[in-house]
């Protein structure tokens, strides 16, 4: 939900830009509709990771740093790292942590998923968190505006590129936490087993009942025990059209659930 700028002076927005209510800990996250926003993926996949005290996290492709500062939110994670290759959104998520006062926890570089290692060096994380492009090139219409068509497809990396680097960064025993369409699932998990990640937690996100998947929610560990545990499926809206407990519960903690 969108704020009044003026309400909160430590963030400097642009032209075009917004302040939005992320309804966690008055936390506040600068965007540009223009450009891109996050959507309810990514809010999904920063509750659904596991995420543990004194954890180092990174994610790759963060976009509007939205999952950082999610995951801050979260059990007392040591450090967080946003990788995002677009300059314009690197900048974006910069003022964001700036204006919420969170410089010493997270920290966003520009960087190519493809350097990540070189970067951050190897093994070197307990979870790496993606919501990546879902769509392989040419496969569905594209927006012609750079920015949303690098987010929706695998115009500068794609899913095996982010899975190898995400197990390259993870420490053995490390958690890797993904959202992705159910359709792509059979290669996600193929890509997995290819870079030594176990899938062990999978849960589908329904927008109702009666409705296919639409999400798919997976974490996987670097080696380990290889059981995987299919969780409750997650519906966003109920037989009446609306939002059940736990989407708002997720989606707006702390908030009475609406009459």
């Amino acid at each position: 939900m969108s704020i009044d700028p003026g309400s909160a002076p430590n963030f400097k927005l642009l032209p075009g830009e917004r302040l939005d209510d992320l309804v966690r800990g008055g936390l506040k996250i600068i965007q540009a509709p223009a450009a891109f926003c996050f959507s309810m993926d990514a809010v999904l996949l920063a509750n659904f990771a596991s995420v543990k005290k004194g954890d180092k996290v990174v994610d790759l492709g963060t976009g509007t740093g939205v999952i950082p500062l999610l995951v801050s939110t979260r059990n007392r994670v040591d450090k967080i790292i946003g990788l995002e290759i677009q300059e314009e959104s690197v900048d974006r998520s910069r003022r964001s942590v700036a204006g919420n006062g969170l410089e010493h926890l997270i920290e966003i570089l520009r960087t190519d998923i493809c350097e990540a290692e070189n970067v951050l060096g190897i093994g070197k994380f307990d979870l790496v968190i993606s919501n990546p492009p879902y769509l392989p090139v040419g496969r569905g219409a594209r927006n012609q505006a750079g920015p949303i068509a690098i987010a929706r497809h695998e115009l500068l990396c794609n899913l095996e590129k982010v899975l190898h680097t995400a197990s390259r960064l993870v420490k053995y025993g490390g958690r890797v936490a993904l959202v992705h369409r159910p359709d792509r699932l059979t290669e996600i998990i193929i890509q997995m087993n290819n870079c030594n990640l176990n899938p062990r937690r999978l849960q589908l996100v329904y927008p109702r009942p009666g409705k296919k998947p639409n999400m798919v929610l997976i974490e996987a560990q670097l080696g380990g025990n290889p059981e995987l545990v299919i969780l409750e499926p997650f519906f966003v809206y109920n037989e009446k059209g609306n939002y059940t407990n736990l989407f708002w519960e997720t989606y707006y903690p702390g908030l009475p659930y609406p009459d």
